[in-house]
């Protein structure tokens, strides 16, 4: 990884920067903005040669007053996971005690100083993001970016997350790249064209040494389309006569292809040993001139060779090494032969210390390989397994994939593309997973390897959003793995059965009770492990119904809220092990499971899985009725997606729109979730959407339409949670609107349903929905039973939505008295609560009683508050520091102080410790 290409400086003066004035002038813009302690992020993007090292150059020398740290991405370097970060944060490691012992752990493993198991990538973003706004407290920083194109995978997605999470912190970030990869996407852009014709025509005729006739200059210039460095470089060593044809002569090839091609022609006049010296600098990405002559002179290449490259304004070699412009290092690399290459790589290796750097050592020889090279092969491997453990799974992909091009052996070949396989899906490319399963599949492969093989492609399915394909995949794999790994294959139905609880009435194939059926085929674990129980106890309720079936989910239910559950259970089963509380409408215990796996993914900074964690965490608080916390928690997966730049249906949100009744919002959310489930095969992302949408009519007194909804949500078999939670939506939707058939038979299925759970929560919506259908003083029994068992939850909407229906029931017997009491209280409930929709039914009703009821506004000054802001002040007046509160939401401790300065102003309040009562009733 070189420190600065210094390319610019070949044709530096302001011929540079000519006609850069608006360009200049953001960048001023944003050096200002950071020199007053505001962060910032800016992509500049342009085709090569267009300039954009010239304003990076600018930008530094603007910034002549802040700290400026620099990193240049370098093409044959992008295989190496955190190259690029470690130039950038290397002069900052002494800084590492200081940074709260996760993000430091995180830091020292990628950087190979400790061996605290492979951190989640994004983690390490919140630790540089750390380390930074600790350097800015010193002073104004600013990081400087070139090549990004050419980033290695793991360091470009750290610096995104960077980038993204400024705020007030003194730091910019300045990004350089031809094309924004995934990663920049997010970042404000700044592109940077080619000049305007009056000065590409000035710049032109600086470059060319005689006149040239207008109308040529003037296509000279339309063919370049101002690119500067192409007006400098094509002109070189072409007569009058040449330049008068343009360059469209040259080739028709894009224009940094004929930038290039320039390049090669001056490179093939050069010696032979100068042309071996460029392809040994071309070849070393570190910029150590001390490399690259020690590998020059193992090919006999000596100190005169450097000459004609200055001479020719290609490469210098001082205290570093550095080419007039990447498409020089291009050139040169891609117009050796082959044979020259590997000698080339062959030679750097060598002189390559293996203590030290061993992965680019290994890196070398794999590119140096004519052939098959098992000893080779090997190296590659164990560098694939360094990679993974610092958590660079790309770069341990791209090992893995190269060991596998130089294994001879069928078996091994085989195998290790298997690995490579897995590997790639655990990085994302999957693709590259597919295409290598295809290279284990074409080699020697025995049944065990073949499972296997069938198992991953079952997980891709899953991974790439196509969760209808996946069950039978996976019920396949399952199966072929009985044989060789009984536990595995347990685990493999496991997951078939998730899988096909995924897809839902979309799946194509491999229903849930296939899985089953084929799960309670297997032989009894001897001793069973919390998976066992759970897949028995799933694969027993679809097969044999939720009777036979509780006591086989209770056990899983207890193993997975026992306090002594190793963490790598809580992982890998996920959501999956909330199943069977919610199947028993266990809320204490569905709670209790997923409180330990957030606070699993929070301690770990898992936060691929944390959206999961924290998305069940959305819809329990907000069925609980504490919306403040439910926006909070909205806030966080908002703020850990758009770090991660990962997706999560947005159930949460739909269930709190939902039960607060505001339709715009509701069924926004609703209606995209709804497509997205159905386009990617989650059949369960529409159900939940049609439940969503099932509350949301109910508490606009909308029945036909929450009736019809009500009725899709419950057209799933087998009935597990979902379709169950959608039944008393149902029956209240069907009595309200006058079809008493359709409320009674979800009626009984809700009996069937809930009687084996026996949980309050269970039995009190029976006995509600029981009312429903019922009259007189049997009606009236069911109701206040109801409100009994209600009152024992922690599920105040449900408690409150009973009171309302009680009420109404009791008006319309013309027990107004009676009426008045329960509907008082449900407004009063329902309006701290925050669910309008069902408040202002509420109100109505207590209208029809005679008694006088104003609108009241739901909210106070908190309400005024963002949902971050709000979020802040929650976990700020809980005790958290400002560290730790930022590590919690991907922020610098320094902006989570300017938030909560905004909060203050905001409650009339100067300090933290009068956060409690200004957020009193928060929770309400």
């Amino acid at each position: 990884m070189q420190v600065k290409d210094e390319g610019a400086s070949f044709w530096g003066g302001p011929d540079r920067l000519r006609g850069r004035r608006s360009e200049c002038a953001v960048l001023d813009e944003l050096i200002a903005a950071v020199r007053s302690g505001e962060g910032r992020s800016l992509v500049l993007r342009g085709e090569a040669g267009v300039g954009k090292s010239a304003l990076l150059g600018y930008a530094m020398a603007r910034a002549s007053d802040l700290r400026v740290l620099q990193v240049v991405g370098v093409e044959s370097e992008m295989e190496l996971a955190f190259a690029a970060l470690h130039q950038l944060c290397t002069p900052m490691l002494h800084r590492l005690d200081r940074l709260p012992a996760p993000q430091r752990d995180a830091l020292t493993t990628v950087f190979g100083l400790s061996n605290a198991g492979p951190p989640d990538r994004f983690f390490v973003g919140l630790a540089v993001l750390s380390l930074l706004s600790e350097l800015a407290e010193e002073g104004p920083l600013l990081c400087v970016v070139d090549d990004a194109q050419w980033l290695d995978r793991a360091s470009a997605q750290v610096l995104g997350v960077v980038a993204r999470r400024l705020m007030a912190e003194p730091i910019g970030v300045l990004f350089a790249t031809r094309r924004s990869g995934v990663e920049l996407r997010a970042l404000r852009e700044l592109e940077v064209a080619g000049l305007r014709s009056d000065e590409a025509r000035a710049l032109l005729e600086s470059a060319v040494r005689f006149g040239l006739d207008a109308s040529v200059r003037d296509r000279l210039v339309a063919e370049t389309g101002g690119n500067p460095l192409a007006l400098l470089e094509l002109p070189r060593g072409l007569t009058v006569a040449q330049l008068a044809g343009g360059f469209g002569l040259l080739g028709t090839q894009a224009l940094s292809g004929r930038i290039e091609d320039s390049f090669l022609a001056r490179i093939a006049a050069l010696p032979e040993p100068t042309r071996l010296l460029l392809l040994v600098a071309a070849a070393e990405p570190v910029g150590d001139p001390l490399l690259v002559w020690r590998a020059a002179e193992r090919l006999g290449v000596g100190d005169s060779a450097a000459v004609d490259a200055e001479a020719e304004e290609l490469l210098v070699i001082g205290d570093r090494v550095a080419f007039r412009h990447p498409l020089v290092r291009s050139a040169v690399y891609r117009s050796a032969t082959p044979q020259d290459r590997r000698a080339v790589h062959s030679a750097l290796a060598e002189v390559t210390d293996a203590r030290i750097d061993a992965d680019r050592r290994a890196w070398h020889l794999g590119t140096a390989a004519a052939g098959p090279d098992e000893a080779v092969a090997a190296e590659l491997e164990r560098s694939s397994g360094r990679a993974q453990a610092r958590g660079g799974l790309a770069a341990a992909a791209a090992f893995l994939q190269r060991s596998v091009a130089l294994t001879a052996e069928l078996e091994r070949r085989a195998e290790r593309a298997l690995t490579a396989a897995q590997v790639s899906l655990q990085a994302g490319e999957l693709d590259a997973a597919l295409g290598l399963l295809t290279t284990a599949e074409t080699g020697v492969l025995d049944e065990f390897q073949r499972a296997r093989a069938d198992l991953l492609r079952g997980q891709i399915a899953f991974a790439s959003g196509h969760g209808s394909d996946a069950p039978p995949l996976l019920l396949k794999a399952a199966k072929q793995l009985e044989p060789f790994k009984l536990d595995l294959a347990r685990e493999t139905y496991l997951d078939a059965w998730g899988a096909a609880l995924f897809a839902g009435r979309l799946a194509t194939a491999g229903s849930l009770l296939e899985a089953s059926r084929a799960a309670r085929a297997l032989p009894p674990a001897d001793a069973p492990r919390p998976s066992d129980l759970l897949l028995d106890g799933l694969a027993q309720l679809v097969t044999e119904g939720r009777t036979v079936a509780a006591p086989m989910l209770r056990r899983a239910t207890d193993a997975f809220a026992a306090k002594d559950l190793s963490p790598a259970d809580n992982f890998r089963w996920g959501w999956l092990t909330t199943v069977p509380s919610n199947v028993l409408w266990d809320d204490e215990s569905w709670y209790t499971i997923n409180a330990r796996q957030l606070r699993l993914a929070r301690d770990a900074g898992a936060l691929a899985r944390l959206p999961i964690d924290l998305t069940a965490h959305a819809i329990q608080v907000a069925w609980r009725g504490d919306f403040t916390e439910a926006d909070a928690v909205i806030a966080e997966i908002d703020a850990v997606t758009d770090a991660t730049e990962t997706r999560i249906a947005p159930y949460g949100a739909m269930l709190l729109a939902a039960l607060r009744g505001r339709q715009t919002e509701a069924t926004a959310l609703i209606t995209s979730a709804a497509q997205d489930a159905a386009d990617g095969g989650q059949g369960i992302g529409v159900q939940y959407s049609q439940w969503a949408s099932s509350i949301l009519f109910n508490g606009l007194g909308r029945y036909p339409q929450a009736l019809a909804a009500a009725r899709q949500a419950c057209a799933d078999t087998p009935e597990l949670f979902l379709s169950a939670w959608a039944l008393p939506e149902l029956i209240e939707a069907g009595a309200r609107s006058g079809e008493q058939h359709l409320a009674a038979g979800a009626l009984d299925r809700l009996v069937a349903a809930t009687a084996a759970a026996g949980t309050d929560w269970a039995l009190g919506l029976a006995a509600r929905s029981r009312a429903l259908l019922s009259e007189g003083s049997v009606a009236e029994g069911q109701y206040q039973e109801a409100i009994d068992r209600l009152k024992r939850t922690l599920l105040r909407p449900e408690l409150a939505r009973t009171h309302l229906l009680y009420g109404e029931w009791l008006r319309r017997h013309r027990r107004r008295v009676d009426a008045r009491r329960q509907l008082r209280t449900a407004h009063e409930l329902l309006t701290a609560i925050g669910m309008e929709a069902f408040a202002e039914r509420a109100r109505r009703e207590l209208l029809s009683t005679g008694e006088t009821v104003r609108k009241r506004r739901v909210g106070t000054k908190r309400d005024e508050l963002t949902p971050q802001e709000k979020q802040i002040a929650l976990l700020a007046r809980d005790g958290l520091s400002n560290p730790e509160v930022g590590a919690r939401l991907f922020l610098s401790p320094r902006t989570v102080e300017w938030h909560l300065r905004k909060v203050f102003a905001k409650l009339a309040i100067s300090s933290r410790r009068d956060l409690r009562d200004a957020l009193r009733g928060a929770e309400s």
